[in-house]
This record gives C-alpha cells, structure tokens and sequence, in this order.
C-alpha cells in the first residue's frame, strides 16, 4: 500500500512537473514592468496593476502590447536620454473607440516634466479641459499645444506635483516622422519650460479600456 506521504509527494511531483512549463510559457507572453535596453533601444513599461496587459519587445525598435480592462499603463521603445531627433515610426493602432493614445512620450528633469506629442487618440481627447498655448503646423499637421497640472502623482522621481506638455495632432495618423525639436522649440516659445533630458519613447498607453498595438520607432537620419 502506498503511504499517504508518499502519495503527496508523488502528486507534487507532477503538478511541479506540469506547472514548470505553463509557468514558462506564462513568462514568454510578455515581459514585467520596468525599464531597460533592448536591442539598442531603451523601453519603459508601466502599468498600476489592474486588469491584464501582455507586452512584448520585438526587432530593433518595435514592440506589441494587448491590454484587457486596465485602469492606466503605457509603455513603448526609444531612447534614453531623448534629445531633440526626427523620429520615424509606423505599425498598427486601431484603437479609436477605446480610451487610449499613441504617442511620443517623455520625461525631462530640472524642471520635472512629462510631455505628449500625440499622433492619435480614441475616445477621449487628451486635451479636454486643458490651458491651450497655441497651435504647431509640423510634419504636415496642426497639432494644438496644452499644458496641465498633476498633482501628488506618480512620476520618473517618485510621487511628485510637475507640468505635462502637450502637442495634441489634429489630423490622426499612425505613421510618419516627427519632428521634436519643432515641438520643444514651441513649448518654450509658449514659456513652457523644458529641463535635461530622461528618456523619450514613442508609446501606446491604455486607460480603463481594453485595446492592442504594433509600432516600431526608428532616428530619421
């Protein structure tokens, strides 16, 4: 007769057994939230832990994400630290009836500030609501600039009150270049300060809503 010990041990045994590689595969469909360097690109992940998000870093600059029921991420590639550069980029965002935004994302320091330039946008406008300074003709668009407040919120220096800097397009793309130092250049024109360099990435970012994307960034040379 086999002892009651023996049975568990043996049953452990094989649910560690078959455990091990859904474990595995669990892991392979998207990487933890953090930041890094991959494939001579800086990526960031963020998320605040509601619902489900699967994100991925591909070749060179791309990446995939899909998110299900999210309260707030955003993640993408670029560069750390992100000067001024012609950004190109292209991919799949399809993402127009659900809250969520494709853009070139960054953060500067000295003063803390978090900045936008959004190609594209779904449900909501991120703008609404918000101190606009003027209007950017670049890159064959208009994009309106913004600037608002958070206050006690998270941020690449823990939890801060800082500026957010916006350049909403008005004509929605998912594709093209980008030209950021025509954007910096109007910020500061509009005494919207800008401080040293963090890091800059073109990124998909997904609020109470469920959505997916596939984007690539590459430096225009």
């Amino acid at each position: 007769m086999v002892s009651f010990t023996a049975l568990v041990t043996a049953l452990a045994a094989v649910t560690t057994a078959v455990a091990s590689p859904l474990n595995a595969i669990k892991q392979a469909r998207g990487i933890q939230p953090g930041t890094g360097q991959h494939n001579g690109f800086f990526y960031s992940f963020w998320t605040d832990g509601r619902g489900s998000i699967d994100y991925n870093n591909g070749p060179r600059g791309s990446y995939t994400s899909k998110w299900n029921n999210v309260n707030n991420w955003v993640g993408g590639k670029g560069w750390k630290p992100g000067p001024p550069k012609v950004v190109g980029y292209n991919g799949t965002w399809n993402n127009y009836n659900v809250n969520s935004y494709l853009s070139l994302y960054g953060w500067t320091t000295n003063p803390l500030v978090e900045y936008y330039i959004v190609e594209a946008y779904g449900s909501y406008n991120p703008s609404s609501g918000a101190t606009k300074f003027r209007t950017l003709e670049t890159d064959g668009g208009t994009y309106d600039v913004y600037r608002t407040r958070r206050v006690n919120q998270p941020s690449i220096l823990g939890t801060s009150t800082f500026d957010q800097y916006w350049s909403v397009r008005q004509q929605k793309r998912v594709g093209g270049t980008i030209t950021t130092k025509n954007h910096f250049d109007a910020w500061t024109a509009s005494g919207l300060k800008m401080g040293s360099w963090d890091y800059m990435i073109m990124a998909t970012e997904g609020y109470q809503s469920s959505g997916s994307s596939n984007i690539e960034i590459w430096e225009v040379k």
